[in-house]
C-alpha cells in the first residue's frame, strides 16, 4: 500500500527494530528479492546494500507485511506508536521469543491491542540470527490463524537457504518459542556440566512435555510443543552453541555471575525474567514446573550438580 498522497510503490516488508535480529529478518528478506524497509534508531554499518534504513514510524507502515523485532518489554511501545500509520491491511507478525509481565501476554496479544491490525502471526523454530544474517541453510515456523499470513511469510523469506514451515496454532507457536527459550539455557548448562547424550535426551524429553502441559494450560495445542517450533527447536540447540540461552546456560554452570553470563550472551535472553513467571504461572494452575523450578535455580547460581539432580529428579 503506498502513502496518501505518495506515487512511490509500496515496500514489500517493514522490520521494525535494529538489533541483531532485527537485521538478520530484514537481510534475509532481502535475499529473495523483497523491498524491504529496517526502522531502526541506531546506524547499522553492517548493512551494505539491500533493506533501506528509515527513522519513521509512518515510511515502515507502507510495507503491507510488517516484522516486529523488538524486546518483549518494549514492544507495547513500539507498537503504539506504529499503530497510528496502520490500518486493518496490514500484516503483522513478530519474532519476538519473549511474553510480556505478570499476565504472560503475547506479542501478537500485544498487536491486536495496540493496533488496527488483525491479521497476525509469528515466527519460530530452530533458526538463529548468525543463520539468517549470513544466509546459511536453516528452517523456521510461522503461526497464524490467517491463509494470507502464511502465504506472505513464505514469500518474503523463503529461499535456497531458508525453509519456512507453517502452523495455524499461533498462541501455541508463541509460548512454545518463549518455553524453549527458557529450556535452551537448561541444555547449555547440562552441557557444561557434564551431562552426556543419554542424560541431555533425558532431561529434553522431560522438559518438553512439562513445557507442553503449561503451554496447554495457556490455551494452546500440547502437539506445537512436540514439533518443530519445540522439540525440534530445543534439540537444534545441542549443535547451536552460539545460541545466546546456551552460552548463558554454559557460562553460569562454569560459576559465571548472572551479569557476567549475559554479556557473553551478546543478545538479549528473553528467559531470564521470563522463567520466574512461568514457574508462578503453571503453579498457581496447578500444573506441574520442576524443571522450570531448577532453571530458577540456575538463574540464582545453584551448584551445577545440585541443579541436575532437581532437574531430572522433576
Amino acid at each position: 500500500m503506498s502513502a496518501p498522497g505518495s506515487a512511490l510503490p509500496a515496500p514489500s516488508v517493514g522490520v521494525i527494530g535494529g538489533g541483531f535480529w532485527g537485521v538478520a529478518l530484514a537481510l534475509a528478506a532481502s535475499r529473495t528479492g523483497a523491498e524491504v524497509l529496517l526502522y531502526s534508531r541506531r546506524e547499522q554499518p553492517r548493512i551494505k546494500g539491500g533493506p533501506r534504513i528509515v527513522r519513521d514510524h509512518a515510511e515502515v507502515a507502507r510495507a503491507r507485511l510488517l516484522v516486529i523485532a523488538v524486546p518483549s518489554n518494549a514492544a507495547r511501545t513500539a507498537l503504539r506508536s506504529l499503530g497510528d500509520h496502520m490500518d486493518g491491511s496490514h500484516l503483522v507478525i513478530h519474532g519476538v521469543r519473549g511474553l510480556e509481565g505478570e499476565a504472560l501476554k503475547t506479542v501478537s496479544d500485544l498487536v491486536r491491542e495496540e493496533t488496527p491490525a488483525r491479521r497476525v502471526g509469528a515466527l519460530g523454530g530452530p533458526v538463529q540470527e548468525d543463520e539468517l544474517r549470513e544466509g546459511r541453510p536453516s528452517a523456521m515456523v510461522c503461526g497464524s490463524r490467517f491463509p494470507e499470513v502464511h502465504a506472505a511469510v513464505t514469500a518474503a523469506f523463503q529461499s535456497e537457504a531458508l525453509r519456512v514451515y507453517t502452523t495455524p496454532d499461533l498462541q501455541g507457536l508463541e509460548w512454545a518459542s518463549a518455553l524453549v527459550g527458557c529450556l535452551a539455557v537448561g541444555v547449555g548448562f547440562a552441557e557444561q556440566a557434564g551431562a552426556g547424550p543419554g542424560l541431555l535426551a533425558a532431561l529434553i524429553s522431560r522438559a518438553v512435555d512439562s513445557a507442553a502441559r503449561i503451554a496447554a494450560a495457556a490455551g494452546a495445542e500440547e502437539r506445537t510443543m512436540l514439533g518443530l517450533g519445540g522439540y525440534g527447536d530445543l534439540l537444534a540447540s545441542i549443535r547451536l552453541e552460539s545460541r545466546p540461552e546456551v552460552v548463558l546456560g554454559k557460562a553460569l554452570a562454569r560459576g559465571r555471575t548472572l551479569d557476567e553470563a549475559v554479556a557473553e550472551a551478546r543478545l538479549r535472553v528473553e528467559a531470564i525474567p521470563l522463567i520466574p513467571r512461568v514457574v508462578a504461572f503453571a503453579k498457581a494452575r496447578k500444573v506441574d514446573a520442576g524443571v522450570f523450578e531448577a532453571l530458577e535455580t540456575i538463574l540464582k547460581g545453584g551448584a551445577p550438580r545440585a541443579v541436575l539432580d532437581r532437574m531430572f529428579a522433576a
